[in-house]
């Protein structure tokens, strides 16, 4: 039996077996008591599903269609675990072996795990008991996934994905497939916070219900029934918590083969079988109807609303349209919640702003009160000391004429009283007694009124005074400009007194002569007599022009006031408008002021950081030039002791053979001078360096004769070469040989330096000693 055939073939012999699915459906966890009744087509099944197993990658690529028809058939249950790892390609993945370091780690998620595994199948025998097996291991999966991905963490509805996931295989296994249906099928999107994918399923599901079951489209918008309060847990649980769980696993295995798209089909064959209940239910009665009923109308099996689902139109080309119109209406929200946002804060500080704005006219409204009522309390206390000094000044006057008079009286009465000396002395005696008195009282009077006036000017200069004490250096100008406006309004007031006195006086003129017409008015003609009435009127008539005058001088007055206190208010606000102007200008200078601050700053670090890194460059280069010169003095130094040694031995070689050796020690000795000159201008060039390194160098080299025939080099003083000299000297293992040669050229040497030669007897160490 070939593989094809089993392909071809297998949608016939699969018919009759899908009670025994359904039975073996309700024992997810413990299925190995059905092995035993297997029917003979149940084992066929077994092994096209075994050869599928073994033979995946070629059946993935030559058979989809069909392996897809098996799927939509039912996966034996034996098989859901490698087949669903198969699926969605969970097999070996690397964070399999992450999964026991991730439960020894602290998840920020575990309270709402252990709180919601309990409400996860709570009447399945593998999960109900508390602390159960089931409950834990469902826990690790749970809070190792948390800690994977930290951007989900944990979401409500996910944990019945992972509890069916963990009926068909180990923990382990479970979370690894759990983790590629987030990542390939779209339910991580679904179970992030934000669930943006949940809205954009909800929207492609309406739009589905509204072209191909318009009626139930209508009464539901009738009706206010959201897509999401039925169809949300559809999506997010895969049905698991809204059908019986047999069906919701071979809807299970649709989705690993297929995706969501298995979600929509289901879920629009569901409403195409319940539109007619549904149209007749108000909100209330299709939720319970979604609730209760559906449920119970699948328990006969899945394989009705399955082939249901795949007579439904699915267009994924309309839903790709549809997910760009989502995200196109989401992004305009967007903008319209960033547009409200920005208004919603330009509304709260404009009225932040009138707030204050009120706040500060009230208080100026309370403070153009307040220095009104002062004005006028003010002026009160003036109007007052000014009838009080014009009352003194009129009793003043009035005993000042009284004065008059009686002295006028007394110089009558001393003209009379010198013809009549002699007749009446007594009674003129008697007159000037009481013109006396009336003096002295008219005196006293007078000194009451000076008193009293006194006493006024000095309650003016307090007044005064106080009146100059109560502005400060802000009101000055307010109070001078009332000022200025008080004593106008005075001057118009004195000014309409003065006529109005003329006025009186004129018409007290007139009404004299109006007695003394009307005395004789009997005694005249009946045409005196009308002239005389004709007269009266025109008194009268003038009377009352001289009221109305008054009055209307008073009307103006009054006007005068209100358009002085608009002035000083417009004055006020004027100013006040002046200082708002001036500290904006001013903050905008500070502002100014502080961008170019902060830019100098910025140009001043960076300035500080190039000269830095260029002060770092030129140590390294002076480091450097050191490093260099001290390795060519090294060098020089080392073939000075090299032409030391080289010395020493012709020298020797010369004693030894008696040989004219003179000029081979000049040359010698020539070649040290030159080399000596060398050292003495490196050690200048590094003296004339920024930091010097050595004040003096005396090298010592010394030649190991061994295999490496390695050169090393100390710093020593002369105390220690000579030193070293007298030990050797007294060694007796060692020649010393100390030249004395004749020739002229040894007077040039240096007294400071000494050559030498040490000569072990295994003639393998040589030291030498500049």
């Amino acid at each position: 039996m070939s593989l094809s055939w089993l392909l071809e073939t297998d949608c016939k012999s699969l018919r009759s077996m899908n009670g025994s699915r359904r039975n073996s459906g309700s024992s997810l966890v413990s299925s190995s008591s059905a092995s035993s009744n297997l029917s003979h087509l149940e084992e066929d099944s077994w092994i096209l599903w075994g050869r599928i197993v073994n033979e995946w990658e070629d059946v993935r690529k030559k058979k989809e269609k069909q392996l897809k028809d098996l799927v939509r058939k039912g996966i034996p249950h034996h098989f859901r675990a490698i087949v669903w790892q198969l699926l969605c390609n969970a097999q070996n993945m690397p964070i399999k072996d992450q999964y026991s370091e991730l439960l020894k780690m602290t998840s920020p998620c575990e309270k709402l795990i252990r709180r919601d595994i309990a409400r996860t199948y709570p009447e399945h025998e593998f999960f109900k008991e508390k602390d159960s097996l089931g409950q834990e291991v469902l826990f690790n999966v749970m809070k190792a996934y948390s800690l994977v991905d930290r951007e989900v963490g944990y979401c409500q509805g996910s944990a019945f994905i992972v509890g069916l996931l963990l009926m068909q295989m180990p923990e382990e296994e479970a979370f690894c497939v759990f983790v590629k249906l987030m990542q390939d099928y779209r339910l991580r999107e679904l179970f992030k916070p934000s669930m943006a994918e949940l809205g954009l399923c909800m929207y492609q599901f309406e739009c589905m219900i509204q072209e191909q079951l318009p009626e139930l489209h209508m009464h539901f918008q009738a009706q206010s029934f959201h897509t999401s309060m039925y169809a949300s847990s559809w999506f997010l649980t895969i049905f698991l918590t809204s059908f019986p769980l047999p069906v919701a696993t071979r809807i299970f295995d649709i989705f690993m083969c297929e995706g969501l798209e298995i979600v929509f089909r289901v879920g629009l064959a569901i409403l195409q079988m319940n539109q007619t209940e549904l149209i007749q239910l108000d909100m209330e009665g299709m939720l319970q109807h979604f609730q209760r009923i559906i449920p119970h109308q699948l328990d006969s099996g899945p394989d009705k609303v399955i082939q249901a689902a795949y007579q439904v139109k699915y267009n994924a080309k309309k839903m790709k349209k549809l997910e760009k119109d989502y995200t196109t209406i989401k992004t305009k929200e967007m903008e319209e919640q960033v547009e409200i946002k920005r208004l919603r804060t330009e509304n709260r500080l404009l009225k932040q702003r009138i707030d204050t704005l009120e706040k500060e006219s009230a208080s100026l409204a309370d403070r153009l009160i307040q220095g009104q009522v002062t004005r006028a309390q003010e002026a009160e206390e003036n109007y007052l000391v000014k009838r009080e000094l014009a009352t003194v000044k009129q009793q003043s006057e009035e005993a000042s004429a009284q004065l008059e008079q009686a002295k006028t009286t007394i110089r009558q009465l001393q003209q009379q009283q010198q013809p009549q000396a002699k007749g009446a002395p007594r009674y003129s005696e008697d007159s000037v007694l009481q013109l006396e008195r009336e003096l002295v009282q008219a005196r006293l009077k007078e000194a009451e009124s000076q008193c009293a006036l006194k006493e006024m000017q000095d309650k003016i200069l307090d007044i005064e005074k106080r009146n100059t004490s109560l502005p400060d250096d802000t009101n000055v100008a307010r109070l001078q400009e009332e000022l200025i406006g008080v004593k106008l309004r005075e001057a118009e007031a004195l000014t309409g007194l003065k006529e109005l006195r003329q006025q009186v006086r004129d018409l007290e003129e007139h009404w004299q002569r109006h007695l003394a017409r009307t005395a004789g008015r009997w005694k005249d003609s009946p045409r005196k007599n009308a002239l005389s009435e004709l007269q009266d009127e025109l008194m009268s008539v003038r009377l009352r022009e001289a009221e109305a005058q008054a009055e209307l001088r008073e009307t103006r007055q009054r006007m005068l006031e209100l358009e002085t206190q608009n002035q000083i208010h417009s004055n006020q606000l004027r100013r006040a408008e002046q200082e708002s102007r001036g500290l904006q200008e001013c903050v905008q200078t500070l502002t100014v002021q502080n961008k170019d601050l902060h830019s100098q700053l910025q140009e001043i670090k960076r300035r500080q950081a190039e000269i830095e890194c260029k002060s770092k460059e030129e140590v390294m280069a002076v480091r450097l030039r050191e490093a260099d010169n001290i390795a060519a003095m090294a060098e020089l130094q080392q073939q000075i002791s090299e032409l030391e040694i080289q010395k020493e031995e012709g020298k020797v070689q010369g004693q030894l053979n008696h040989t004219d050796s003179s000029q081979y020690i000049r040359d010698l000795k020539d070649q040290i001078a030159e080399l000596k000159h060398e050292v003495r201008c490196l050690k200048g060039q590094r003296g004339s360096a920024s930091q010097p390194t050595f004040d003096g160098i005396h090298i010592v080299n010394h030649y190991v004769g061994g295999d490496d025939g390695s050169y090393q080099s100390s710093d020593e003083d002369g105390v220690k070469s000579s030193a070293l000299q007298d030990a050797q000297q007294r060694s007796g293992g060692r020649v010393r040989l100390r030249p004395n040669l004749v020739d002229t050229d040894s007077e040039d040497e240096d007294d400071d330096e000494a050559l030498r030669l040490s000569v072990p007897q295994s003639a393998n160490h040589k030291s030498t000693t500049v």
